[in-house]
């Protein structure tokens, strides 16, 4: 009996003593950090959805997951862009750990309300000559992301198009003048035109009232073809863009595909989901400790030949079989 008491005191003492010097808190699960990402769109969310879907998917590619490791703060300015000061100011006051901007104006607006929290580009053009970034490869200060600066992008729009239209004489453009990148792009648009002696029909649209006023443009001017750049504008109203080509029989090109799936005609250019995936890329850089100064404004590497089969045959238009062929996607 003594022995077995002898025994029983020295497992209670040695238990007690691993107790005492343990590590404070050893026993207890520390909870995992939850991010906090803010998401700044120009529109609503019905039409940012597919993008916050391709940001959402690029982040659990990466191990986060809604609710448990991350919180996505989603904030719409309801093509209104002069909410974007109260949004970025309400997303800094949360306090988010990084802020991403769904366009530039967005982006631009994030910097003048911060220079500590990293933002994240995720499309809309040429960072560097919007002034937001000092290079492509050494952003420097609190932003990063992604850019859609595409070489060459005019003329190639404008060669497909005539693919469609071989007859194609008069070619408006809708276009937002104060986009840098765009003035780049028009005017590459009018050395290719002045070439194939094409006359060019300017529609700019920056703000919201513009859009009526490009209809009213569009039905006095009658071009024979139409190109339309992608905007936060022009996406937010692409079906009805998308709606009055189709009344005027007016064969469009877009460079975007969301406007195709819409019910556009043709559309080449960037995976506008495909940037907002990769995005997550520096959204998860940031978040293990990088600085935005540090991390290179990354460039479009997939490019999209989107038709619409059903759109062509409505306009009476027969899509060459070489063209199909080129296709990425015919929507039928």
């Amino acid at each position: 009996m003594d022995r077995l008491a002898t025994v029983s005191y020295s497992l209670v003492l040695s238990l007690l003593i691993a107790w005492m010097t343990a590590p404070l808190g050893a026993e207890v699960d520390t909870p995992a950090r939850v991010w906090r990402v803010g998401v700044l769109w120009f529109t609503s969310p019905a039409v940012s959805a597919p993008f916050a879907e391709a940001l959402r998917q690029g982040l659990r590619d990466r191990g986060y997951r809604e609710g448990q490791n991350v919180v996505i703060e989603q904030r719409y300015a309801e093509r209104d862009p002069s909410r974007y000061y109260d949004l970025v100011s309400e997303l800094i006051r949360m306090p988010v750990d990084v802020i991403v901007a769904g366009n530039l104006e967005s982006g631009r607006v994030a910097k003048e309300g911060t220079s500590t929290v990293p933002i994240v580009l995720t499309a809309g053009g040429d960072p560097v000559r919007a002034g937001l970034v000092q290079s492509l490869s050494r952003p420097g200060a609190n932003v990063t992301g992604m850019s859609e600066i595409v070489p060459d992008l005019a003329p190639k729009l404008l060669q497909l198009l005539r693919e469609i239209v071989p007859r194609l004489s008069h070619l408006a453009i809708m276009w937002d003048p104060e986009n840098p990148s765009h003035t780049d792009t028009r005017d590459e648009m009018r050395k290719t035109a002045d070439v194939l002696g094409i006359r060019l029909l300017s529609v700019p649209v920056t703000r919201p009232p513009d859009v009526e006023r490009a209809y009213t443009s569009l039905a006095h001017g009658r071009p024979d073809g139409l190109v339309v750049y992608v905007t936060p504008i022009t996406q937010a109203h692409r079906r009805r863009i998308v709606d009055f080509a189709g009344k005027r029989r007016l064969p469009a090109m877009y460079s975007a595909r969301e406007f195709v799936e819409d019910g556009g005609l043709m559309s080449y250019g960037p995976n506008h989901r495909d940037l907002f995936r990769r995005a997550a890329g520096h959204i998860d850089r940031i978040l293990k400790g990088a600085q935005p100064a540090d991390l290179p404004i990354e460039q479009p590497t997939k490019f999209e030949l989107i038709i619409n089969l059903k759109t062509a045959k409505a306009l009476g238009l027969t899509i060459p079989q070489s063209l199909l062929l080129r296709a990425d996607q015919v929507i039928e």
